[in-house]
């Protein structure tokens, strides 16, 4: 006999114990199960209001498991994509800025390691990172071997 469909707050709160989610994203994944779409305002409002949806808690978690891996314009457009409001984007910006050429000079050493000898390899290392959202600047500094 097949188990009972789960309720709209059911599906809620297990997308919520899996992860962190946004208001946008968590709404995108119930509107097509959600009869009435006020009644999944009210369960969204409802869930903000009980602190188990947190658009704080939700970009702190993204910030930190992306910045192994990308720099800050990357993390942000990602944020602002996932209807992340202005002020906690702010935030996050200054956030990530303060510890950017770290992150760039981490994610650049896991991949090379050393500083490029030639022109061809200097330019496939700052392509690498500026692919992965890291400022020309935050690149230069990496490839000199500056430190801050």
């Amino acid at each position: 006999m097949p188990a009972p469909p789960l309720s709209l707050r059911a599906r809620a709160l297990k997308a919520l114990a899996r992860r962190e989610h946004s208001r946008r994203e968590l709404q995108a994944k119930l509107q097509p199960l959600a009869e009435d779409p006020d009644e999944l305002e009210r369960l969204l409002d409802d869930l903000e209001k009980r602190g188990w949806l947190s658009e704080a808690r939700f970009v702190e978690q993204l910030t930190i498991v992306r910045r192994r891996r990308f720099g800050a314009a990357r993390i942000i457009h990602e944020l602002r994509e996932k209807g992340v409001s202005d002020a906690s984007l702010a935030a996050a910006q200054s956030q990530l800025r303060g510890s950017e050429v770290e992150a760039a000079r981490a994610v650049w050493k896991k991949k090379f390691g050393s500083l490029p000898a030639t022109l061809a390899e200097r330019a496939k290392q700052s392509r690498f990172l500026a692919s992965r959202g890291f400022s020309a600047e935050t690149v230069r500094q990496v490839l000199r071997g500056e430190e801050q």
